[in-house]
């Protein structure tokens, strides 16, 4: 990995990136990382970070199951004419300031 980005002209601070990242994950996982982005062939500190983090994304929760006892029997209306009453114009009274 780093003889590619040796090649790159940033290549150092990319592959500096890519060692950071022991610290988060494991050395294994960051050698993982890296083999797959060689066979992928990009190379690159981004797309190793990349795969570092959706490696250790936590697994989807399963969808929840409602009880029939919570379930609602009737659905809530929509009622927005409260929200248009809002953005109605109302007349405004001008009242005169007294000089005195």
């Amino acid at each position: 990995m780093r003889e590619r980005l040796a090649k790159h002209p940033d290549g150092d601070r990319q592959f500096v990136d890519i060692l950071s990242m022991v610290a988060l994950y494991g050395l294994e996982a960051v050698r993982d990382a890296c083999a797959v982005a060689l066979e992928e062939q990009v190379v690159s500190s981004a797309h190793v970070v990349n795969l570092l983090h959706r490696a250790a994304a936590p697994p989807r929760l399963p969808t929840l199951q409602v009880p029939e006892a919570l379930k609602l029997a009737v659905e809530p209306a929509v009622n927005c004419e409260r929200y248009n009453q809002l953005l109605r114009v109302r007349p405004t009274t001008i009242v005169p300031v007294d000089p005195t």
